[in-house]
């Protein structure tokens, strides 16, 4: 497995799936830029960190990793409870599942870059922030 590769598991299976904030910070550049305008790796965590208010048992699972040169591409799913406010809507108890394919970029073992396309739509209809 690549450098770049394990880099991004270790994001998603010590970050993501714990909601550890240093890891997340650890593993992203300081110039890093995101798909929503975020950067450095503050706001990259700060997304993760509400995401995770929202739906504390938040579980990612990586179903395909790809990596060529500085790229990995990433298709994922999560699980979830929506336990929490998100997205202005309360805790509704419902389980929700979310899909999402990412390309990450990475120099030196750490993320600059993330373009992200994400089923937000499917996940706000689960909650019922959106009519179906």
């Amino acid at each position: 497995m690549s450098d770049n590769k394990q880099v991004i598991r270790k994001l998603y299976d010590e970050g993501f799936n714990t909601g550890d904030v240093e890891v997340m910070k650890a593993l992203v550049s300081d110039d890093f830029q995101g798909s929503r305008g975020e950067k450095g790796p503050e706001e990259f965590a700060a997304s993760i960190v509400s995401l995770r208010k929202g739906f504390p048992d938040v579980r990612f699972t990586i179903e395909d990793v790809i990596a060529e040169g500085d790229r990995v591409a990433v298709r994922w799913r999560f699980d979830a409870t929506h336990n929490g406010p998100f997205a202005g809507t309360p805790a509704t108890g419902k389980a929700v599942t979310q899909t999402a394919n990412v390309i990450y970029q990475l120099r030196d073992g750490r993320i600059t870059r993330a373009w992200q396309q994400v089923d937000r739509l499917g996940l706000l209809q689960q909650i019922g922030a959106v009519a179906v």
